[in-house]
C-alpha cells in the first residue's frame, strides 16, 4: 500500500484502539486488574505498533514498543499495576494520540513534544530496568547486540555435543532465525500487503536471504488477481525474541501458516520444514541455507540420513531446475475455486465509508425529495388518477430511501460518552474529590454531525459539575451525604428529539448568589419578578460567574455561554433544574438530524411555513371570539398561543376559518395560530445564510414542489416565547378561562 492511501486507515484504527485501551485501564482502576483486561490493553498497544510499523511510521513504533514491553512485564506479573503505573500508561496513551494526530496532519517526521516524549520514555525505561532487561527496539536504537555464534566445523560440534545428527536434541549450526511464511489467499482482500511485513522485519534485524515459494502458483487462466499464492522462506539475523517476531504477524496468523525457527534449532525441525515443500522448492531452500552459511554440508547429510532412516525422501544440494510452466493439478485448482465461491458467499457484514460520500448521498436524496414534491404537484393539477397513484408509490419509496440514508449517518452517542470516564477521573484527582461516573442510554443514536458538535458543550457542563456542583468529601460527610459523589450522563429519545442530561448530587446552584451577580452586572433589577428558571438562565450569559476563586477548570466566566451558543446553533435547547443541597440537572435537547425531516405545511398570510411533524400534537379550529391575552382553554387546560401573522408581520387573510396547531417541545405545549393547513411533506433543510441566520423563530428553509421557498419554524423558541408571554402578563394568568373550545 502507498502510505497516503493507508494513512486514514491507520489513524482511524489507532484512535479506536486508544479509546479501548483507555477504557480498559479505567475499568481496572474501578474493578481491579484482571488477566483478560490486561491482555486487552497489551493487544491494543501491540496492534497500534504493528499497524504503524507496516507503513513505516517509526515514531509510533518505537514509543509504543516501550509501552508494550512494560505491559508485557505486567502480563507476566513482573510489574504491579499500581496507581502510578496506571497514570503513566494513561499519559502514554495521550502521547500516542498526539503522534496519531501528527500522522493525520502528515507531520509524522516531526516530534510533537520531544521533552514530553523523553520524560515518558525515561519513566518507562526505569520501570523496565526495575522489572528486567530493557526492550530492544530497532537495531540501531537498541543496546549493543550480543555476538552471534558462528558456524563451527562438524568435528568440533560433535565433540562438544555428542553425536551430531543422532537425536532431535542435536542443534544445527544455523545462527539465523528462519521464518517460513505462507499467507492466506485473502490477505490482500483484508487490506494487508505481504511485502509490508517483510519491510517491517528489516526494522528488527537483517534479512540475510529470502526465497519466494511458488509451488501453489496456478497458471494465468486460473489466477484470482485478489488472491495471494506466494510464500516466503527467510533467513533473518536479529536479536529479537520469538514473541516479538511472532507479534509481527499477529494480524494474519489466524488464516496463514507462520513457522518461526530460532537459531540453532534441532535438525529435525529443519527437516520437517523441508518435508512440507515440494522437491524443487526444498532443493532451492537447501541451496539457500548452504550458500549463506545457515546449514553446512554435514548438517544436510545428517538430515538426509535421518530422513532415510524415517523413509522420507530428501532432495540433494545439486542444482534443481525451476518448475516449468504447465498445467496445474486439477485438485488444487478445484479447491481454490471452491474456496473462492465460499468466500464470496460470506460477504463482510460491515464496511467503512468516508463521511463525505454519505453527505453526498444525503444531498442527492434531498434533491430527490424536492423533485418528487414537484412531480406530485403536477399530478394533482392534471387530475390524472394513474399519474397520482404513480407519484404516491414514488413518495412511499422516497420516504423509505430517505429514512435508510439518514440511518447510515446515525451513530451511538457512546462515541461522545466514552471520552468522559478519563475526564472525570483526571479532574476528580486534580481537585481531590471522589466521583463515580454512571452512564446510561449510551446506545441512543444521533446524527454524526450532531455527535461531533455536542462533545464540547457536554465537556463544559461536566467540568462545571465537577468544579462548582460536587463538594469535597469532608463537606459531603458534614451534609450527611456519601463521601463519593455520583455524576450521571444519560441520553434518551423523547418527542422526536434526543435529550442528554448531566446530573450530579452536589450542592446545587445558589439562587440568591446568581441573582445578586446578575443584578451587579446590570442583567436585571432588584425589583424584577423573575422565576427560578429565568434566574438560572443567567449562568449562560457571556462572562457570568459566581465562583469565589478561579481554578484550572472554571471560574473565569467562560464556558456556559459557549455551551448555550453551540446548542442554539444546533437548533436545540438547554435548561437547568436544580435543588439547593441536593444537586443539579443540566438538560440538553437536540433534534435527531439537521438534513431531512418530515414536516407539516401551514399557510400564514401569503407565506407557507413548515412545522417539524414530530412536534405537532393536533390541529383544532380556532373559536371566533377574541382572545386578548393569547390564552385558550383546551379540554379544561390553559394553552398559550401566538399569532404567527402578527409575529412575522404578514398581511391579513380574512376569508376562511383559522386553525390552531398545537405543538409540544419537551414537557411544554403551545398553540400556533395559522390561516390554513396544507398537510404533511418531506422537508429538505437548507440554511438561512448570514442575513437571516439569527432571526428568532426560524430554524431553516426548504424548497417546495412549485419552486417556492418555505420557512421552517423554530418550535423550541416559539414555545419559550409563548411561555414568556404568559409569565410576563399577570392579567393573562388571571383570565386563563376566558375562551373555551368544545
Amino acid at each position: 500500500m502507498r502510505k497516503d492511501s493507508a494513512r486514514d486507515a491507520v489513524v482511524q484504527e489507532a484512535r479506536e484502539l486508544l479509546v479501548a485501551m483507555e477504557a480498559a485501564l479505567l475499568q481496572i482502576e474501578m474493578e481491579g486488574p484482571g488477566k483478560d483486561t490486561v491482555n486487552a490493553i497489551f493487544r491494543a498497544a501491540h496492534t497500534i505498533k504493528g499497524s504503524a510499523g507496516l507503513f513505516a511510521f517509526d515514531s509510533i513504533v518505537q514509543f509504543t514498543h516501550l509501552v508494550e514491553h512494560v505491559l508485557d512485564k505486567v502480563r507476566n506479573d513482573e510489574l504491579p499495576l499500581n496507581d502510578q503505573l496506571m497514570s503513566l500508561l494513561l499519559e502514554c496513551g495521550d502521547y500516542i494520540g498526539e503522534l496519531v494526530d501528527a500522522i493525520e496532519r502528515r507531520e509524522e517526521d516531526q516530534e510533537p513534544d520531544l521533552a514530553r516524549r523523553q520524560a515518558l520514555e525515561a519513566k518507562l525505561d526505569a520501570l523496565s530496568r526495575d522489572a528486567g532487561p530493557a526492550p530492544s527496539q530497532a537495531p540501531e536504537a537498541a543496546a549493543a547486540p550480543q555476538p552471534q555464534p558462528q558456524p563451527q566445523p562438524v568435528a568440533e560440534t560433535a565433540q562438544a555435543s555428542g553425536p551430531a545428527f543422532a537425536t532431535d536434541d542435536a542443534l544445527a549450526s544455523n545462527p539465523y532465525w528462519h521464518l517460513s511464511l505462507q499467507f492466506s489467499d485473502d490477505v490482500m482482500r483484508d487490506g494487508l500487503d505481504p511485502i509490508s511485513f517483510l519491510h517491517y522485519l528489516r526494522t528488527l534485524g537483517r534479512i540475510v536471504a529470502i526465497m519466494p515459494v511458488l509451488e501453489h502458483m496456478p497458471d494465468a487462466a486460473a489466477m484470482d488477481p485478489e488472491s495471494c499464492y506466494i510464500g516466503f522462506e527467510i533467513c533473518l539475523a536479529s536479536d529479537s525474541s520469538k514473541e516479538t517476531l511472532e507479534g509481527v504477524f499477529e494480524f494474519v496468523r489466524e488464516d496463514s501458516r507462520i513457522d518461526i525457527l530460532p537459531p540453532h534449532s534441532p535438525l529435525s525441525d529443519y527437516a520437517a520444514l523441508l518435508a512440507r515443500l515440494g522437491e524443487a522448492e526444498a532443493g532451492r531452500l537447501g541451496r539457500m541455507w548452504h550458500q549463506h552459511g545457515a546449514l553446512n554440508q554435514d548438517d544436510w547429510r545428517g538430515m538426509a540420513a535421518d530422513a532415510a532412516h524415517d523413509a522420507v525422501a530428501m532432495p540433494s544440494l545439486e542444482e534443481v531446475p525451476l518448475p516449468a510452466a504447465g498445467p496445474v493439478d486439477a485438485s488444487l485448482g478445484g479447491a481454490r475455486s471452491r474456496g473462492l465461491e465460499d468466500r464470496r458467499a460470506q460477504e463482510q457484514k460491515f464496511i467503512k465509508i468516508e463521511v463525505s460520500k454519505l453527505d453526498q448521498l444525503i444531498d442527492l436524496v434531498g434533491e430527490l425529495v424536492i423533485a418528487g414534491a414537484s412531480a406530485r404537484l403536477v399530478a394533482r393539477r392534471r387530475k390524472d388518477s394513474q399519474f397520482e397513484e404513480a407519484t404516491q408509490a414514488i413518495d412511499a419509496l422516497m420516504e423509505q430511501i430517505r429514512d435508510a440514508a439518514l440511518t447510515l449517518r446515525m451513530v451511538q452517542i457512546n462515541e461522545v460518552f466514552q471520552r468522559f470516564p478519563r475526564v472525570v477521573r483526571d479532574f476528580a484527582r486534580d481537585m481531590n474529590k471522589e466521583i463515580e461516573l454512571v452512564m446510561t442510554g449510551s446506545e441512543t443514536e444521533l446524527d454524526k454531525s450532531m455527535i461531533e458538535r455536542i462533545a464540547d458543550p457536554l465537556m463544559h457542563i461536566v467540568r462545571n459539575a465537577i468544579d462548582h456542583g460536587i463538594e469535597p468529601a469532608d463537606e459531603r460527610i458534614a451534609a450527611g451525604k456519601e463521601p463519593k459523589a455520583t455524576l450521571r450522563l444519560n441520553a434518551t429519545h423523547e418527542s422526536g428529539s434526543v435529550v442528554v442530561e448531566v446530573m450530579d448530587d452536589g450542592r446545587g446552584m445558589d439562587r440568591d448568589r446568581i441573582l445578586a451577580t446578575a443584578i451587579s452586572r446590570g442583567l436585571t433589577t432588584a425589583d424584577a419578578d423573575l422565576t427560578d428558571a429565568e434566574i438560572y438562565r443567567f449562568v449562560f450569559e457571556p462572562g457570568f460567574s459566581t465562583a469565589r476563586q478561579i481554578t484550572e477548570l472554571s471560574g473565569r466566566g467562560v464556558g456556559m455561554d459557549v455551551v448555550k451558543r453551540n446548542v442554539d446553533a444546533l437548533h436545540g435547547e438547554i435548561a437547568i433544574d436544580t435543588v439547593r443541597g441536593r444537586g443539579t440537572i443540566v438538560r440538553v435537547r437536540l433534534p435527531l438530524t439537521l438534513a431531512i425531516i418530515s414536516g407539516f405545511q401551514v399557510v400564514v398570510g401569503n407565506a407557507v411555513f413548515v412545522i417539524p411533524l414530530d412536534m405537532v400534537v393536533e390541529c383544532i379550529d380556532m373559536p371566533t371570539q377574541q382572545h386578548e391575552h393569547n390564552i385558550i382553554s383546551v379540554r379544561d387546560e390553559p394553552l398559550p398561543f401566538v399569532y404567527l401573522r402578527e409575529l412575522f408581520e404578514l398581511p391579513a387573510r380574512e376569508r376562511g376559518r383559522k386553525s390552531l396547531v398545537i405543538v409540544q417541545y419537551g414537557h411544554q405545549r403551545a398553540g400556533l395560530l395559522v390561516d390554513g393547513l396544507l398537510g404533511e411533506c418531506q422537508a429538505v433543510i437548507k440554511p438561512l445564510g448570514r442575513l437571516f441566520g439569527k432571526v428568532k423563530g426560524l430554524s431553516g428553509s426548504t424548497i417546495l414542489g412549485d419552486g417556492r421557498v418555505a420557512l421552517i419554524l423554530d418550535i423550541p423558541h416559539l414555545v419559550q416565547y409563548t411561555q414568556y408571554q404568559e409569565q410576563c402578563n399577570p392579567m393573562a394568568q388571571a383570565e386563563r378561562g376566558v375562551a373555551s373550545t368544545q
